[in-house]
Protein backbone atom coordinates (compact mmCIF):
# COMPACT_ATOMS: atom_id res chain seq x y z
CA UNK A 1 0.00 0.00 0.00
CA UNK A 2 0.99 3.69 -0.53
CA UNK A 3 0.33 7.08 1.17
CA UNK A 4 -2.18 7.54 -1.28
CA UNK A 5 -4.03 4.33 -1.26
CA UNK A 6 -7.45 5.09 0.70
CA UNK A 7 -7.44 2.10 3.58
CA UNK A 8 -4.05 2.60 4.65
CA UNK A 9 -3.83 3.91 8.37
CA UNK A 10 -1.02 5.78 9.50
CA UNK A 11 0.29 6.53 13.11
CA UNK A 12 2.62 8.72 14.96
CA UNK A 13 4.66 6.71 17.28
CA UNK A 14 6.50 7.86 20.17
CA UNK A 15 9.10 5.71 22.51
CA UNK A 16 9.26 8.35 25.46
CA UNK A 17 11.52 8.77 28.79
CA UNK A 18 9.82 11.21 31.09
CA UNK A 19 11.56 14.05 32.79
CA UNK A 20 13.96 12.65 35.34
CA UNK A 21 12.74 14.81 37.84
CA UNK A 22 9.38 13.21 37.36
CA UNK A 23 8.57 10.07 39.67
CA UNK A 24 7.62 7.10 38.01
CA UNK A 25 4.44 7.01 39.03
CA UNK A 26 3.64 10.57 38.52
CA UNK A 27 4.12 10.34 34.93
CA UNK A 28 0.89 8.86 33.71
CA UNK A 29 -0.80 11.75 35.40
CA UNK A 30 1.31 14.53 33.96
CA UNK A 31 1.02 13.11 30.48
CA UNK A 32 -2.61 13.21 30.61
CA UNK A 33 -2.30 17.12 31.77
CA UNK A 34 0.14 17.53 28.73
CA UNK A 35 -2.40 15.65 25.95
CA UNK A 36 -4.92 17.73 27.30
CA UNK A 37 -3.38 20.73 25.80
CA UNK A 38 -4.64 19.19 22.47
CA UNK A 39 -7.89 20.45 22.46
CA UNK A 40 -6.89 24.29 22.36
CA UNK A 41 -4.97 23.10 19.07
CA UNK A 42 -7.17 23.00 16.23
CA UNK A 43 -4.63 20.83 13.84
CA UNK A 44 -4.28 18.57 16.45
CA UNK A 45 -7.92 17.85 16.51
CA UNK A 46 -8.38 17.55 13.13
CA UNK A 47 -5.29 15.54 12.33
CA UNK A 48 -5.08 13.17 15.19
CA UNK A 49 -8.10 10.56 14.86
CA UNK A 50 -7.35 8.91 18.42
CA UNK A 51 -4.25 9.09 21.67
CA UNK A 52 -3.60 5.63 23.10
CA UNK A 53 -1.35 6.69 25.58
CA UNK A 54 0.51 3.46 27.07
CA UNK A 55 2.87 3.70 30.32
CA UNK A 56 5.34 0.65 31.01
CA UNK A 57 3.92 -1.58 33.86
CA UNK A 58 5.41 -1.15 37.68
CA UNK A 59 4.41 -4.72 37.79
CA UNK A 60 6.38 -7.67 36.81
CA UNK A 61 7.81 -8.04 33.76
CA UNK A 62 8.84 -10.25 31.26
CA UNK A 63 13.02 -10.95 31.09
CA UNK A 64 13.98 -8.85 28.20
CA UNK A 65 11.37 -5.82 28.79
CA UNK A 66 13.53 -2.59 29.07
CA UNK A 67 13.35 -0.37 31.75
CA UNK A 68 14.80 2.93 30.74
CA UNK A 69 12.34 4.04 28.59
CA UNK A 70 8.45 5.07 30.56
CA UNK A 71 5.79 4.67 27.91
CA UNK A 72 4.75 4.78 24.35
CA UNK A 73 1.76 6.61 22.63
CA UNK A 74 -0.33 5.83 19.46
CA UNK A 75 -1.28 8.48 17.81
CA UNK A 76 -3.88 7.17 14.71
CA UNK A 77 -3.47 10.34 12.13
CA UNK A 78 -5.92 11.08 9.70
CA UNK A 79 -3.29 10.66 6.60
CA UNK A 80 0.35 10.54 6.12
CA UNK A 81 0.57 14.30 5.48
CA UNK A 82 -0.93 15.07 9.25
CA UNK A 83 2.29 13.91 10.46
CA UNK A 84 4.53 16.43 8.87
CA UNK A 85 2.00 19.12 8.73
CA UNK A 86 1.57 18.74 13.00
CA UNK A 87 5.20 19.92 13.82
CA UNK A 88 4.65 23.12 11.92
CA UNK A 89 1.72 23.56 13.22
CA UNK A 90 1.62 26.99 15.11
CA UNK A 91 -0.86 26.81 17.73
CA UNK A 92 0.72 23.25 18.63
CA UNK A 93 4.46 25.17 18.78
CA UNK A 94 2.99 27.93 21.00
CA UNK A 95 0.59 25.63 23.49
CA UNK A 96 1.62 22.16 23.73
CA UNK A 97 5.67 22.05 22.42
CA UNK A 98 6.59 24.37 25.65
CA UNK A 99 5.21 21.98 28.15
CA UNK A 100 7.13 18.81 26.39
CA UNK A 101 10.44 19.45 28.37
CA UNK A 102 8.04 19.24 31.67
CA UNK A 103 6.61 15.79 31.33
CA UNK A 104 9.59 13.80 28.42
CA UNK A 105 13.06 14.21 28.67
CA UNK A 106 13.14 15.71 25.41
CA UNK A 107 11.16 17.11 22.24
CA UNK A 108 7.88 14.73 21.12
CA UNK A 109 9.50 14.80 17.81
CA UNK A 110 13.10 13.44 18.76
CA UNK A 111 11.39 10.41 19.66
CA UNK A 112 8.58 10.16 17.14
CA UNK A 113 8.16 7.66 14.14
CA UNK A 114 5.70 7.53 10.99
CA UNK A 115 4.64 4.48 10.53
CA UNK A 116 1.31 2.41 8.76
CA UNK A 117 -0.75 -0.23 10.20
CA UNK A 118 -0.82 -4.22 9.06
CA UNK A 119 -3.37 -6.03 11.32
CA UNK A 120 -2.12 -9.79 11.92
CA UNK A 121 -4.88 -10.26 13.69
CA UNK A 122 -8.70 -8.87 14.66
CA UNK A 123 -9.90 -8.26 18.19
CA UNK A 124 -9.94 -5.97 20.94
CA UNK A 125 -7.34 -3.84 22.28
CA UNK A 126 -8.23 -4.22 25.77
CA UNK A 127 -6.08 -2.27 28.39
CA UNK A 128 -2.45 -4.15 28.40
CA UNK A 129 0.04 -4.22 25.65
CA UNK A 130 3.55 -5.58 24.58
CA UNK A 131 5.40 -3.49 22.40
CA UNK A 132 8.42 -4.27 20.34
CA UNK A 133 10.76 -1.77 18.56
CA UNK A 134 12.46 -4.09 15.99
CA UNK A 135 15.48 -3.40 13.57
CA UNK A 136 15.66 -5.64 10.27
CA UNK A 137 18.88 -7.91 9.91
CA UNK A 138 20.85 -5.91 7.26
CA UNK A 139 20.07 -8.91 5.05
CA UNK A 140 16.44 -8.00 4.42
CA UNK A 141 14.89 -4.86 3.19
CA UNK A 142 12.46 -3.10 4.93
CA UNK A 143 10.00 -3.60 2.79
CA UNK A 144 10.79 -7.42 3.27
CA UNK A 145 8.44 -7.05 6.43
CA UNK A 146 5.06 -6.35 4.79
CA UNK A 147 5.30 -9.65 3.31
CA UNK A 148 6.10 -11.62 6.35
CA UNK A 149 2.63 -11.24 8.24
CA UNK A 150 1.31 -13.22 5.06
CA UNK A 151 2.45 -16.88 6.40
CA UNK A 152 -0.39 -17.76 9.65
CA UNK A 153 1.36 -16.74 12.94
CA UNK A 154 0.03 -17.97 16.24
CA UNK A 155 0.41 -15.44 18.76
CA UNK A 156 0.96 -16.09 22.99
CA UNK A 157 -2.50 -17.40 24.22
CA UNK A 158 -4.53 -14.52 25.78
CA UNK A 159 -3.32 -11.77 23.02
CA UNK A 160 -6.47 -10.47 21.70
CA UNK A 161 -5.04 -8.36 18.81
CA UNK A 162 -1.33 -7.82 16.64
CA UNK A 163 -0.39 -5.08 14.87
CA UNK A 164 2.72 -4.71 13.16
CA UNK A 165 3.55 -0.69 12.30
CA UNK A 166 5.47 -0.43 9.37
CA UNK A 167 8.18 2.90 10.32
CA UNK A 168 8.66 5.07 7.43
CA UNK A 169 12.51 5.49 6.30
CA UNK A 170 12.81 8.99 8.62
CA UNK A 171 13.70 8.48 12.00
CA UNK A 172 14.91 10.92 14.86
CA UNK A 173 18.60 9.72 15.74
CA UNK A 174 18.59 7.06 17.84
CA UNK A 175 15.05 5.42 17.10
CA UNK A 176 16.37 3.98 13.84
CA UNK A 177 13.25 1.31 13.83
CA UNK A 178 11.81 -0.30 11.11
CA UNK A 179 8.27 -1.99 12.48
CA UNK A 180 6.49 -1.85 15.76
CA UNK A 181 4.67 -4.69 16.84
CA UNK A 182 1.83 -4.19 19.21
CA UNK A 183 0.19 -7.48 21.18
CA UNK A 184 -3.17 -6.31 23.30
CA UNK A 185 -4.07 -8.09 25.91
CA UNK A 186 -7.42 -8.36 28.14
CA UNK A 187 -6.02 -6.40 31.20
CA UNK A 188 -2.04 -6.17 33.04
CA UNK A 189 -2.88 -9.70 34.31
CA UNK A 190 -3.39 -11.91 31.64
CA UNK A 191 -0.77 -9.90 29.78
CA UNK A 192 1.63 -10.96 32.60
CA UNK A 193 0.19 -14.46 32.74
CA UNK A 194 0.69 -15.18 29.46
CA UNK A 195 4.11 -13.72 29.17
CA UNK A 196 4.82 -15.62 32.49
CA UNK A 197 8.51 -17.51 32.15
CA UNK A 198 8.71 -16.42 28.71
CA UNK A 199 10.66 -12.77 27.42
CA UNK A 200 8.62 -10.74 24.70
CA UNK A 201 10.98 -11.66 22.07
CA UNK A 202 10.17 -15.50 22.57
CA UNK A 203 6.14 -14.33 22.17
CA UNK A 204 6.83 -12.74 18.62
CA UNK A 205 5.33 -14.44 15.26
CA UNK A 206 7.27 -17.44 14.26
CA UNK A 207 8.17 -15.41 10.80
CA UNK A 208 9.71 -12.23 12.83
CA UNK A 209 12.66 -13.43 15.18
CA UNK A 210 14.78 -14.63 12.49
CA UNK A 211 14.22 -11.14 10.60
CA UNK A 212 14.85 -9.04 13.43
CA UNK A 213 18.20 -7.89 15.22
CA UNK A 214 17.47 -9.54 18.56
CA UNK A 215 20.19 -7.10 20.44
CA UNK A 216 18.60 -4.09 19.68
CA UNK A 217 15.26 -4.49 19.80
CA UNK A 218 13.23 -2.66 22.39
CA UNK A 219 10.23 -4.60 24.81
CA UNK A 220 7.94 -2.53 26.83
CA UNK A 221 5.14 -3.82 28.89
CA UNK A 222 2.40 -1.39 29.39
CA UNK A 223 -1.19 -0.26 30.28
CA UNK A 224 -3.41 2.24 28.75
CA UNK A 225 -3.29 5.00 31.09
CA UNK A 226 -5.27 7.40 28.54
CA UNK A 227 -7.21 7.00 25.48
CA UNK A 228 -9.26 9.47 23.15
CA UNK A 229 -11.80 9.68 22.06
Amino acid sequence: MTANAPDTRWKMIYLARRNPQLAAEDFAQAWREHSALGRQCRNVQDRVRSVTQCVRSLATLPADARQDYDGVNLLLLRDRDSADAIWSDPETLAIMRPDEPRVFDRYVRDCALVAREQLLRDGPQGDAVLLVFLKCRSTLQPADWAGLPSRQTTPASGAQQLMLNLVEPQRPSGYDYDAILEWWFQDEPQMLQALAGRGGLDSLPVELPSACERDSAVVIAARVSHRRP
